[in-house]
Formats: structure tokens, sequence, C-alpha cells
């Protein structure tokens, strides 16, 4: 039975690990986010209007 808690211990820490990881990949995702008022719009271009 020891064995078996051993690796359940282990199995548990390793979803710990886990999650923690998914936790800051999260975390760090939202600090890298640029809202959608700051994104570059593409703005049309009418040169060729002006060559009429």
């Amino acid at each position: 039975m020891q064995g078996d808690e051993l690796t359940n211990t282990g199995e548990q820490s390793e979803e710990a690990e886990r999650e923690a990881a998914k936790q800051r990949l999260l975390a760090q995702a939202e600090a890298e986010r640029v809202p959608v008022e700051d994104t570059t719009r593409a703005v049309p271009d009418r040169r060729w209007r002006r060559d009429r």
C-alpha cells in the first residue's frame, strides 16, 4: 500500500505543477494581450483616385 501512496502523491504533485504552469501561461498571455482598441486598423489606399 505504501508504494501506491507514493505514486498517488507523485501524481498529485505533477498535477499541481501542471496546473501552476497553466496558470503562469494564462497570466503571461493576459499580460501580453493587446486590447482591440489598440490594434492598427487597415487604411484603404486611395492613391489611385489622385491619378485621375
